[in-house]
């Protein structure tokens, strides 16, 4: 029997690692690197005839992570401009 050994996807360890980072040491640019580095492991293991690239929770749990730093970012940017938007107004009005 001649069985190909499986590795593990580089690019998808990367985006795990990137995922983590994210949270604690480069916020935004981290999380963008997590997204698509899990992109390129989940079409890389795609590709690959089945068996012979593993990774594929590491891509999905780095893409989740990623994802969901950049929603909470971008909720905090919207956040902040809104309310200096309104001090703004205000501070213009009155």
């Amino acid at each position: 029997m001649n069985a190909t050994p499986s590795r593990t996807s580089t690019t998808a360890v990367l985006s795990l690692v990137f995922g983590i980072v994210c949270w604690f040491a480069l916020p935004f640019i981290g999380a963008v690197a997590a997204v698509i580095c899990g992109h390129l492991a989940r079409g890389e293991i795609r590709r690959a005839p089945p068996g012979t690239i593993e990774g594929d929770g590491m891509a999905i749990a780095g893409l989740v992570l990623g994802w969901v730093h950049l929603a909470l970012f971008l909720l905090a940017f919207m956040a902040i401009m809104l309310f200096f938007g309104g001090l703004a107004f205000f501070a213009h009005w009155h």
